[in-house]
């Protein structure tokens, strides 16, 4: 008995510590946009997003390098991606007065749409690894460094992008006594939190899959991916009641980003062939799945809906929610 419940236990200890974590993140992040004056969407976009995608950096470099587990890593990073898409449904409930898709930016569609490339790069490199067409150069995909070069290439688009919009960060209440070298600090000790905690998960996901007899590929994308999707939760709860809907937006696509940049890394640090190869092919399903929760944001980013459902949620996020649902029970039958 106890044997099954160390590793829950080893797992929700490391959720509360990534969720703790990442509430401070909000804060510290909201700081130093007052403070340099950048907008509060780029420091989502940057600072938020790479430091709630720790726990899916190091989860994955750990899973590859000390567990061999590439399962539990390209299950935990895609997995992260359509569950971040999913937290908009969250979001959209949590705005009451009007859809969340009324009060953002729509300069969110330029990350949204680097999003559908990125990730639909990956789901074409599950499907073809071991062919001609997905070759691998010496031990990792041939498709690896066009990734990370896409990843910086829509950074540097979305910053030239936003500046050319002059959009600036808001003005808000700036009670908070914190200086910009302290919020700095903090921000960083709180980062070191979430990636301490993201390391530990992949020993307790593995156990997980021994003791109830489920797929790694299932319990990287759904349990793993939960866990290390908990500091997104947390900053766009906390970024919408501090008034900053496009930092949350932008902390959520940008961890999209992050994650296939992930994949990435740990196609490098994998040693043993292409990550893409070793997986099972079922995780191209989440890949799909977040590609099609891609094109309903933008969809709804673009048509602005205005009629909820019980005056919660639009057909946006019960379209969302539905392929989320969809795509995890698929990984539960055929995660080979």
């Amino acid at each position: 008995m106890i044997a099954i419940l160390l590793p829950w236990l080893q797992f929700f200890v490391c959720a509360m510590l990534i969720g703790f974590a990442g509430h401070k993140l909000t804060r510290y992040a909201g700081v130093i946009s007052r403070r340099t004056g950048l907008p509060s969407s780029w420091i989502g976009l940057v600072l938020l997003s790479t430091a709630t995608s720790l726990p899916e950096l190091f989860t994955g470099i750990s899973s590859v390098t000390l567990f061999d587990a590439p399962d539990i890593a390209m299950g935990d990073a895609l997995g992260s991606c359509i569950l971040n898409l999913a937290l908009l449904v969250a979001l959209d409930a949590l705005s009451r007065d009007e859809s969340i898709y009324c009060r953002i930016n729509q300069s969110h569609v330029l990350t949204a749409g680097f999003g559908v490339i990125l990730i639909g790069i990956v789901g074409l490199t599950i499907l073809t690894a071991g062919t001609i067409v997905g070759r691998a150069i010496y031990h990792f995909s041939a498709y690896t460094p066009l990734i990370i070069l896409l990843y910086f290439v829509a950074m540097r688009a979305t910053f030239m992008h936003e500046r050319r919009l002059a959009i600036t960060a808001p003005a808000g209440d700036d009670a908070d006594p914190l200086t910009l070298r302290q919020a700095m600090v903090r921000y960083l000790a709180a980062a070191i939190v979430v990636a301490i905690a993201g390391s530990l998960l992949p020993s307790a996901g593995l156990q997980i899959a021994a003791v109830t007899g489920w797929q790694a590929s299932f319990v990287g994308t759904l349990f793993i991916a939960m866990a290390t999707s908990l500091p997104e939760f947390v900053v766009i709860v906390s970024a919408l009641r501090r008034n900053s809907a496009d930092m949350a937006i932008a902390a959520l696509l940008g961890s999209n980003l992050f994650d296939i940049l992930v994949i990435a890394l740990d196609d490098l640090a994998y040693t043993k062939g292409s990550i893409f190869a070793a997986v099972s092919p079922a995780n191209a399903a989440s890949a799909l799945a977040a590609v099609i929760m891609n094109g309903i944001f933008v969809v709804a980013l673009l048509y602005q809906p205005r009629n909820r459902l019980f005056g919660t949620i639009g057909w946006t996020s019960m379209s969302l929610a539905s392929v989320y649902f969809v795509s995890a029970y698929f990984i539960y039958l055929y995660g080979a």
